[in-house]
């Protein structure tokens, strides 16, 4: 029973704990799109792949998680945008910067970034959430990504949420179709994803 107080007591006059906690972690997170920036700053100019920053081994960056890393222009246009549904490397850092270089030198869409480019480039980052079944009813564009898949599995195409100019569940899922190659006429499946976005600041960039 004492031991029982104990642990209440404890739980009582140390309430800010958890909060410190989650604020440690979110202080973590918010350096991804500088060192999605430090990455293709460093790929662009040296070819070569930054190592993975030193934290504290309970970092959410030390954790598996799929993202996506969105680079845009001055101006607002997209200059790259490239990630994963599902995380391939053991932790989010690594993951962010295989994806950061992609999304500068690997988007089809795109040439690769040049050097002259770089202090002109504004980085976000979206840490993606286990994804999970959907129906149409389900789905909101401005708070869940979707991904769009064939019956099988094997062609899919993913959209994030919040993207301007899609404000309707049905453009969303036809746009992800699309990616998937697909029509969104035919029998599809649907998953639904939220996301935590983090952007640059308009100061914070070089």
């Amino acid at each position: 029973m004492k031991a029982k107080l104990d642990k209440e007591r404890s739980a009582l006059t140390n309430p800010s704990d958890e909060a410190v906690r989650q604020t440690d972690q979110l202080g973590d997170y918010k350096i991804l799109p500088q060192l999605a920036r430090r990455t293709v700053d460093t790929y662009i100019r040296e070819r070569r792949v930054i190592a993975s920053p030193e934290l504290i081994p309970d970092s959410p960056l030390h954790q598996p998680a799929a993202c996506f890393v969105s680079i845009k222009t001055a101006d607002g246009d997209l200059r790259g945008c490239i990630g994963t549904i599902e995380p391939i490397y053991p932790t989010l850092a690594e993951e962010l910067i295989a994806n950061a270089i992609s999304a500068a030198t690997r988007d089809p869409r795109f040439p690769p970034v040049l050097v002259a480019e770089l202090p002109h480039l504004r980085f976000s980052v979206d840490v993606l959430a286990a994804p999970e079944p959907a129906q149409m009813a389900d789905l909101d564009p401005e708070n869940y990504g979707v991904i769009v898949t064939d019956e099988t599995g094997r062609q899919r195409g993913l959209l994030l949420p919040a993207i301007e100019g899609v404000e309707t569940v049905k453009q969303q899922v036809s746009i992800a179709a699309r990616k998937a190659g697909l029509r969104a006429d035919m029998r599809l499946k649907l998953y639904r994803f939220r996301v935590q976005r983090f952007s640059e600041q308009p100061n914070t960039a070089q």
